[in-house]
């Protein structure tokens, strides 16, 4: 079976990670960091905000089952594409909106979805649109975060939300519950 990675950021890594686990043709989904300056970041350097890295997500996908466009247009339902460096109340470069992609071909699809997207949002995109750069995994406690901590606050105020208008928004392309 043929594999794809897309390299996302939008915000906090749990929100991205909790939906893309759900979704129908993920293989894996990984927290991480990328787009920095400094080798092997801790989570404390990344927030202090001085690595250059976003949180992002590593999502691996079977493009049989789910495209690359659908990842992406997921993406940009799930998250606010048009505030610089922030998310909700988290603020600052390592919340920012960007697409690392892997190819050309990813590149290419990125900007049509940019551009499409343009028209729904009512501020300009502002998602930075980079080759994927060194990737770097999160520490153990940032995986499945979301799974595992469900009911803690930052979980229930902000991820839940995201995670229930994804299910229902895109409730056809789901994974079967486990």
């Amino acid at each position: 079976m043929a594999t794809e990675t897309a390299t996302l950021g939008g915000g906090c890594f749990w929100c991205l990670e909790a939906v893309y686990q759900e979704l129908k043709g993920v293989l894996q989904v990984e927290s991480g960091y990328a787009g920095g300056h400094v080798p092997d970041p801790t989570y404390e350097q990344v927030c202090e905000g001085a690595t250059g890295h976003a949180e992002v997500v590593r999502v691996t996908f079977n493009p049989e089952l789910v495209s690359y466009r659908d990842i992406l247009e997921i993406f940009f339902t799930i998250h606010d594409p048009t505030t610089p460096n922030r998310q909700g109340n988290d603020v600052g470069t390592q919340y920012r909106s960007v697409i690392f992609y892997h190819t050309p071909e990813q590149h290419e699809i990125a900007r049509q979805v940019i551009a499409a997207m343009a028209h729904v949002w009512d501020a300009p995109i502002v998602t930075e649109l980079s080759r994927a750069q060194e990737y770097f995994k999160a520490e153990d406690y940032h995986q499945n975060y979301f799974r595992q901590h469900p009911l803690q606050g930052y979980c229930a105020f902000v991820v839940a939300p995201k995670v229930a208008k994804f299910r229902k928004v895109f409730a056809d392309r789901l994974n079967a519950p486990e």
